[in-house]
């Protein structure tokens, strides 16, 4: 019996033929890899571009019934985007759901080098071995302290225990909000647009800011938009947000 990040057993008699994929970034990588298997996806499953599977909402109002219609052999869903309440409806229809538990940069790499060797029984596809090569790299000196909004009116940000947080510090960003309890805080803008912040970077998800929406806000600091994608999505991605991120 293999275990997800949980813990919780997915009960599983071999290499899984028909895949239902609640996490966008996952998605992404099962298309690429294993798209035969690939049966359903979210409505936010938007990479690849023109993805023919059955839809099946959305990650925090999945369809229950259209995903038991699709008879799948496993489910992959994921601690923060997914509630606990659909994994287990799922589970207790007997449906076998392995959850992913990523916060940091490595638990994205060895979360989802278990996912493919444990649960879908693959080796390591090109983009993960890229992406371990390319974030085993050392830390480098600070470039400054940057702000990640993820809304506004009100305005959240990236705070604590984020992924994104953990990226950029993997860059050598320090995040000015990097600390408190609240993992994603508000706060007025005063406190966002002021001299000892070095950059703001807007990101197109989930708040889709823009050259019209955003930067106009911000009088002291220099900002820039980013896709949300490269931030926030584990899997192919994060060797293109190395890349783009980094220099």
């Amino acid at each position: 019996m293999t275990v997800d990040d949980l813990g919780h057993d997915v009960p599983l008699p071999g290499p899984p033929a028909r895949v239902v994929s609640l996490v966008p970034s996952i998605t992404e990588a099962l298309a690429a890899d294993v798209p035969d298997r690939l049966v359903g996806a979210t409505d936010w499953c938007t990479h690849p571009a023109g993805l023919d599977v059955t839809r099946v909402r959305g990650t925090k109002n999945p369809d229950l019934a259209a995903i038991r219609a699709l008879s799948p052999d496993l489910v992959v869903a994921n601690k923060e985007e997914n509630r606990e309440l659909d994994v287990r409806r799922l589970r207790d229809a007997g449906v076998p759901v392995w959850v992913t538990d990523i916060e940091m940069v490595a638990q994205a790499l060895t979360s989802l080098t278990r996912l493919y060797d444990e649960g879908l029984a693959l080796d390591d596809p090109d983009w993960l071995r890229a992406a371990r090569a390319r974030w085993s790299a050392p830390v480098p000196q600070v470039r400054g302290r940057v702000v990640v909004p993820v809304w506004r009116d009100p305005w959240l940000v990236v705070g604590p225990r984020t992924y994104t947080g953990d990226l950029l510090r993997r860059l050598g960003w320090e995040n000015a909000f990097d600390a408190g309890e609240d993992r994603y805080p508000k706060a007025d803008l005063a406190d966002l647009d002021r001299d000892d912040i070095d950059l703001v970077l807007l990101p197109d998800e989930p708040y889709v800011f823009t050259a019209d929406d955003g930067p106009e806000a911000f009088a002291r600091v220099p900002t820039r938009l980013v896709s949300g994608r490269l931030l926030t999505w584990y899997g192919p991605a994060m060797v293109e947000a190395y890349d783009a991120l980094s220099g």
